[in-house]
């Protein structure tokens, strides 16, 4: 059964910097929870390594679609199924709302009772809370890749 998770928060930095911080995949473990390591494969694959409530996972996610200083979109491609988007909105100068959606399948007992208490959804708010503090005690993103990736077309449309 798949969940969906929607979260936000307001982070007090331009656009540009909340979107290209976040396309720094590999220093998401320094404000993710359970997050060990992702290691940036190709310009839209990553390797990620979590540890969440004990259990132990390695997948790879490939990034579907990539608009800069709008959203960046995701999918699984092994393992337990996930997909998401997280988008940023423009509330003013310095001031920028991100949001992230989230579809996964929790594997597992522990997962699935976790997400039936609400743990993910927590978890996330909670991870959008550390983006926060990152950036805005930061001031200024890591880097950021600017690439724009092309959602797949929709089947089934003429």
């Amino acid at each position: 059964m798949t969940t969906n998770v929607l979260e936000s928060i307001d982070v007090d930095v331009p656009v540009r910097t909340a979107y290209n911080q976040w396309t720094q995949f590999e220093s998401f473990p320094q404000f993710m929870e359970g997050v060990e390591r992702i290691d940036q494969l190709t310009p839209t694959k990553t390797h990620w390594v979590t540890k969440i409530a004990g259990v132990s996972r390695e997948f790879d996610a490939e990034t579907t679609e990539q608009r800069p200083d709008e959203r960046v979109a995701w999918t699984t491609v092994n393992g337990a199924h996930q997909a998401g988007v997280v988008t940023f909105h423009r509330i003013g100068d310095n001031t920028t709302r991100v949001t992230l959606q989230l579809d996964h399948d929790p594997q597992g007992f522990v997962e699935k009772a976790g997400d039936a208490l609400g743990i993910i959804q927590r978890r996330i708010r909670g991870d959008l809370k550390n983006f926060k503090q990152f950036i805005e005690s930061r001031g200024v993103e890591e880097g950021g890749w600017r690439g724009d990736v092309q959602a797949p077309p929709q089947s089934g449309t003429v």
